[in-house]
């Protein structure tokens, strides 16, 4: 799998045809090789149907929009968030303090209100860059902010430098009630001269159709830490997992609605404590293990951070993903994988 260039999808609806072109496409501080046009499914005797990159999802015109990725607190007084019910793709990954945040990629969704927003580490960066994304967050760790500072990236650093795109809500206390848009963060990345076109990590895809065989996973449960458990159950009947957190439905603070994920990545990662503030350094590269959770079944799997993502794999080849949004959660490989993940 590779990169591929957004742009060229028009070329590919308005000529029916699947070639792409080939060459080079700036980032912010530096080149990055282009690749073919987004993913065009094709059914026999029609016309190419325009998905979405990151869900596979149809579409009605070509996504070409960069992009944003967001830093989500998940502290227990951050809940219930809003906006992780329209993110493609969500990651979850321990910060000090045991406690999780959440890296949400919009691009195929616009919501009007997202946050909680919190600060951003080495790690996250690392993540947003293999998307090509607009980093919006709230200050960061030092060695986060140097990054940054030194990279060329499309920062949105509420602090430092965009503070348009952000309000407060009155009815909750801070650090817990910073809140964005995408729609700002888009206008203010305008304004600062960011480009607001960019290439997306390509990923495989499934048929609705197509079934999958492996173990039980009807009910999944992750333990980041004594503080911090995630929880996913399938419907059989909306073939989505529902989300948990601390053992209760996790739910949209817009809508009332509680969260779903189409696919389910747990993975093991190495971490290591930095400092006594419990900063980690967490392996965003692998190789190592996980589960990939689809249609109520446990998929036995190793991943490595490819093309910009984190992926599956059985026997060296990708596994692909069921159409729809997927959540990657990262948990600590000591002392093992078995110690944080349950299933049945």
């Amino acid at each position: 799998m590779a990169y591929k260039k957004t742009a060229a999808l028009l070329l590919m609806t308005a000529l029916a045809v699947t070639s792409a072109g080939c060459g080079k496409q700036a980032v912010d501080s530096a080149a990055k090789p282009v690749q073919e046009a987004a993913p065009v499914q094709k059914t026999q005797n029609q016309a190419p149907v325009i998905v979405a990159p990151l869900t596979g999802l149809p579409v009605d015109a070509e996504i070409t929009d960069r992009v944003v990725m967001v830093m989500i607190n998940n502290h227990s007084k951050a809940r219930p968030q809003s906006g992780l019910d329209q993110a493609d793709v969500v990651y979850e990954m321990l910060e000090e303090g045991l406690i999780t945040r959440f890296m949400a990629f919009y691009q195929s969704k616009s919501p009007e209100v997202v946050g909680p927003v919190r600060s951003i580490r080495p790690y996250n960066i690392e993540i947003g860059q293999g998307f090509d994304a607009i980093l919006s967050h709230a200050g960061g760790s030092v060695a986060a902010l140097s990054i940054i500072r030194d990279g060329g990236y499309a920062d949105m650093d509420e602090i430092y430098a965009y503070p348009k795109a952000y309000w407060r809500d009155k009815s909750r206390k801070a650090p817990h009630n910073l809140y964005t848009s995408i729609e700002k963060l888009r206008k203010g990345a305008e304004e600062k001269g960011y480009r607001l076109g960019g290439e997306v990590p390509v990923f495989r895809f499934r048929k609705e159709s197509d079934s999958v065989q492996g173990e039980p996973g009807t009910k999944i449960k992750i333990q980041y830490s004594k503080r911090n458990t995630a929880g996913y159950e399938y419907d059989p009947d909306t073939k989505q997992y529902k989300r948990f957190t601390a053992g209760k439905p996790h739910m949209d603070k817009e809508t009332g609605k509680q969260l779903t994920a189409t696919n389910v990545l747990v993975i093991a990662s190495q971490h290591r404590t930095l400092d006594s503030e419990g900063r980690l350094e967490i392996d965003t590269m692998g190789p190592g293990e996980g589960y990939l959770f689809q249609r109520g079944q446990a998929l036995k799997i190793t991943w490595e951070r490819k093309d910009g993502a984190i992926r599956a794999y059985q026997n060296g080849v990708e596994m692909p993903l069921y159409p729809g949004t997927t959540w990657v959660n990262v948990v600590p490989t000591t002392p093992t994988l078995a110690d944080h993940l349950t299933f049945e």
